[in-house]
């Protein structure tokens, strides 16, 4: 999926997310549900910034991720949490966490309300009693801008990457398109890659946490502004 910009993930998505903030948000969250909670599993956890600064922040924090090479990065970054390669739609860990959150959109690349509705028993096993599960969605139906184009310019060790995207939305779908114009010192390649994202709508979701015995509330501005929902296991 990442094959061709995990080594530049960083430094692109450095450009204008703040890791820091969003984290931030997170522990403030998570110490106004229980100030005792101190394990968090990172789901589909990237190249593990959000546990690296989590870490940081007094949490015990692992990861797990389908990328090898972003599970290869995030133990570089904090050695100290425990990694796994994994499907988030089928895992079952011998760990139980106060926390399990998934960030930055990344349910939405499970496609369908069925592989949703996996990954949540999954995340609901994972999770003890009295811990919660945090989710950040993709963007609900009519949001996304099919004539939108956007342009980032990064640059890291010596390589400059220009990705150029744009988004088409088929049905309950979205399919992302990066073109990558890469400049090192041995001259200048190009790559592309298409990342599909499921377009769920809010009630759909609920009722997906609902069915797997979570009660989920929701927040529609979150850490990013796409929203987030913060779930219990159900009484």
């Amino acid at each position: 999926m990442f094959d061709e910009s995990a080594q530049f993930y960083d430094a692109i998505y450095a450009t204008f997310k703040d890791y820091r903030a969003e984290v931030a948000k997170v522990a403030q969250l998570l110490r106004g549900i229980d100030p005792n909670f101190k394990t968090v599993l990172d789901v589909a956890c990237g190249t593990g910034e959000h546990a690296r600064l989590l870490a940081e922040a007094g949490y015990r924090v692992d990861g797990l991720d389908l990328d090898a090479s972003f599970i290869r990065i995030a133990r570089g970054k904090h050695p100290a949490g425990r990694f796994v390669e994994a499907d988030m739609s089928d895992f079952d860990l011998p760990h139980r966490y106060d926390v399990v959150m998934c960030l930055f959109s990344s349910i939405g690349y499970l496609r369908t309300l069925d592989r949703v509705e996996r990954a949540l028993r999954c995340f609901r096993k994972a999770v003890r009693p009295g811990g919660v599960v945090i989710v950040e969605p993709w963007f609900e139906p009519g949001v996304l801008d099919p004539q939108r184009t956007d342009r980032i310019t990064a640059e890291a060790n010596g390589v400059r990457i220009t990705r150029t995207s744009r988004v088409e939305v088929e049905q309950n779908l979205s399919r992302l398109h990066f073109e990558y114009e890469i400049t090192d010192s041995t001259g200048t390649r190009n790559a592309r890659e298409v990342h599909e994202l499921g377009v769920f709508p809010r009630s759909d979701l609920l009722n997906t946490f609902r069915l797997v015995g979570l009660d989920p509330e929701f927040d529609p501005v979150g850490l990013s502004g796409r929203g987030l929902y913060v779930a219990r296991v159900a009484s």
